[in-house]
Order: structure tokens, then sequence, then C-alpha cells
């Protein structure tokens, strides 16, 4: 039923955001992209996405910020994903009003425009940040939500503005809660590409904080899928529902695996700018995938090993590679 109706995807010019609207585009999807309004006519990764994909796309380019734009942008349309955010953590430290305005306000104009406007579905996305170190795993969506950085406190806020629209208004959203994420166009500041991008230079020695905390990670098109399953299925509509491979695995094992893949001779060394301030640094992350599985039938289909595979092979093409400035630490 949701691929007869227009869907607009805010933050579709990043990470997720372009491999949401990839495959979307090729189910046969009327996609409306809200890129990030910028001088350089710049649509992010959109800018690189097959052309058959560029052509079937509407593009409006504005700013989550401003209510206008929003309400603007969502005309026309049925469904809304809001993936459109700031996520830096360590930027987060320093610069935490932005957090606030994008991450809060922003969240803020899509339901309101939701709600005056009526559309029938909104899918806002969550991170498992908001959970902060595991209390017990795996984490299910009951679990207490801890604001560790003020990226995560900022989501917490969102996330609870989603819900309370839903709880007042009747606003039909369903919240989207991806573990962490990594694929082809990860943003340079997450730690793959921070690990798969100096290696692929040739340098040895690959700078990392803090190397025993766990994550439980997801390749980029388990995720999308899971955002639409999400999307698809009413049962979903007022609950928050985690997306998750259930399984673990710490930083440093994951470096290993990673050099393993590349150049075995390389070595891991620590670096302290990397490190989180010792409460802010969430210590375990494994997400139960139980609730997505009963009420979409969603489960992961990549392993990790294959999912590495797939991410260095396209970090090899220099037409990729050359985006990263792998010779600067990125916060």
């Amino acid at each position: 039923m949701m691929f007869r109706k227009k869907i607009l995807i805010t933050g579709a010019d990043g990470f997720i955001g372009s491999h949401l609207v990839e495959e979307l585009v090729l189910r046969g999807c009327d996609v409306r992209a809200f890129v990030y309004y910028n001088s350089f006519n710049s649509w992010g990764w959109l800018d690189h996405v097959d052309p058959v994909v560029k052509k079937n796309l509407d593009f409006f380019a504005g700013d989550v910020r401003d209510p206008h734009g929003v309400k603007e942008a969502m005309k026309g349309c049925d469904v809304v994903f809001h993936l459109a955010a700031l996520i830096g953590i360590p930027y987060s430290y320093h610069s935490p009003d932005t957090y606030i305005d994008t991450n809060i306000k922003g969240t803020l104009n899509v339901l309101q425009a939701a709600r005056e406007l009526g559309l029938s579905r909104v899918v806002h996305t969550s991170t498992s940040e908001v959970y902060g170190t595991a209390r017990f795993v795996p984490i299910t969506e009951n679990h207490p939500l801890q604001g560790q950085s003020p990226y995560a406190a900022s989501k917490i806020g969102a996330d609870q503005l989603a819900l309370s629209f839903y709880r007042s208004f009747g606003t039909p959203v369903s919240i989207a809660r991806p573990f962490n994420t990594y694929g082809p166009r990860q943003s340079a500041r997450a730690v793959i590409p921070a690990i798969i991008t100096p290696l692929l230079a040739g340098i040895t020695e690959i700078k990392l904080g803090s190397v025993h905390p766990t994550r439980d990670f997801n390749f980029v098109k388990d995720t999308v899928n899971g955002f639409i399953a999400v999307a698809e299925h009413e049962t979903t509509i007022g609950k928050e529902v985690n997306i998750a491979s259930q399984k673990e695995i710490s930083i440093g094992h994951l470096a290993t695996e990673i050099i393993t893949q590349i150049n075995p001779n390389a070595t891991i060394v620590s670096d302290s700018i990397r490190i989180r301030p010792e409460k802010s640094e969430v210590e375990r992350l494994l997400g139960s995938n139980e609730l997505i599985h009963k009420l979409t039938g969603w489960k992961a289909t990549y392993s990790l090993k294959a999912g590495i595979r797939e991410t260095i092979a396209w970090f090899r093409n220099e037409n990729n590679l050359k985006h990263y400035k792998w010779n600067r630490y990125n916060v």
C-alpha cells in the first residue's frame, strides 16, 4: 500500500537516507528527496547515485530547522521518513545547541506539518545511543533511556516528542531505532570508515579510541529494509522498534577483522583525542530484534564479514575514496 503513495525522505542526501532513496525508487515509489540547502547546489550522496535513480527523484532543498520549508516540502506527500539529524558525538560536546535546533526542533517541525497536513505515516529515526551503556542484554525497547552525550540527549528528546504527538493527537508515528549501521557512504567520523580509509591509503598504524566497548553492527541494506518494514506495517504505529542484528563485537575485534581483510601487517594504536569522557562512553550495545521480527518479519541478512567485505570493496574505488580525508580526525 505504501508504494502507491508520495514519500518524503528528510536527510535524503546522507548515508542511510541515500540508500533508502535508492531502494524505494527501485521498488517503484514516488520519492521526494529533502536535501540540505547549500550554496554549492550539492545533493550530498545523491549526486553520485545511478542516473536512473536520480532522474526519478523530486528534489527539495531546504533546512529541517525551518518550519515553513518543512511544511512546503511535505505538501502532497502521504508518508515521511524523517532521517535528517546531526549525528557526531564528539561534535555534540562543543556545539550542543546545534543538536537541539536540528534534532529536536527539526523533528517538531516534521511532526507539526504531518499533523496539520494529515499524513498517513511518519517514520522517525532514533538511535541505539539513547539506551546508553546496556543495563541488560539484549536491549529491548523497554530498556531505560540514558543520555550519555548531548547527541544522545537530543535524540531522546526527539523520540519523546514523536511519541507525544501519537499520544496527544493520534499522529501515526513509528520510531525506527537502528543500532550501529555501516556500509558504503558512511560518514568519515564513524569507526569503520576511520579504519578502512587509512588502511587503503597504506597506513600501517591505525589510530583508535577505546577498543573494549561492544556494538551491534548492521549493514546499511539491512537497516534500510528495516525502515521500510516499519513503514509498511501499521502494527508499529505508536511504538519504538529496534533494528538490530542481536550480535555484538568489540571495537578491537572489529578492527582486527578489517585489518585481516586489507593488510594483516597493520596494528592498532591508541589515540587519546578519540577517547570519550569516562561517563560518556557507551560501554555495551547489543540490541534485541524480537519486536521488529514479531511485528514485521524483518531480520538481518548480512553477516558482519560479508558486510565489511562489501564496504571495503566500495572504498577501494578511487571515485569513492576521494571524498574522504583519511589523514584527518573527523569529529
